[in-house]
């Protein structure tokens, strides 16, 4: 399955590293699209929004404050769902993906990997 990091980090001490290296070592091509330029086992992390495809699920890892205008991309994506981890939730946003037919989740993917429900 493709999974795209939406606010990768280069810190191993962020959930948004620890996802990384978890959907990995669980079988799943990861795409990552950060603030910053670097590396994340051995994955570059984009920035701005790259054109993606066949992405299956966005695990959000950053806040309302800045998710602006990521309806957009999300739609131009179009994943199947959209994970909105602890801290990431916008009801606003989740309404508009819904109406475009893509799923929401509030949950936590590291608890949905370590639980087998990802």
């Amino acid at each position: 399955m493709k999974v795209l990091v939406y606010g990768a980090s280069t810190n191993p001490s962020r959930y948004a590293y620890i996802a990384t290296e978890l959907l990995l070592q669980h079988g799943h091509e990861v795409s990552l699209v950060g603030i910053k330029k670097g590396e994340v086992l051995g994955l570059t992390i984009q920035q701005d929004q790259p054109l993606l495809e066949e992405i299956d699920t966005v695990t959000l890892y950053v806040g309302p404050a800045n998710q602006e205008g990521l309806i957009d991309y999300l739609e131009s994506i179009n994943p199947r769902r959209v994970i909105f981890n602890p801290g990431t939730e916008n009801p606003e946003l989740e309404r508009a993906l819904e109406k475009s037919g893509i799923q929401t989740e509030e949950a936590c993917t590291l608890v949905l990997l370590h639980t087998g429900q990802f």
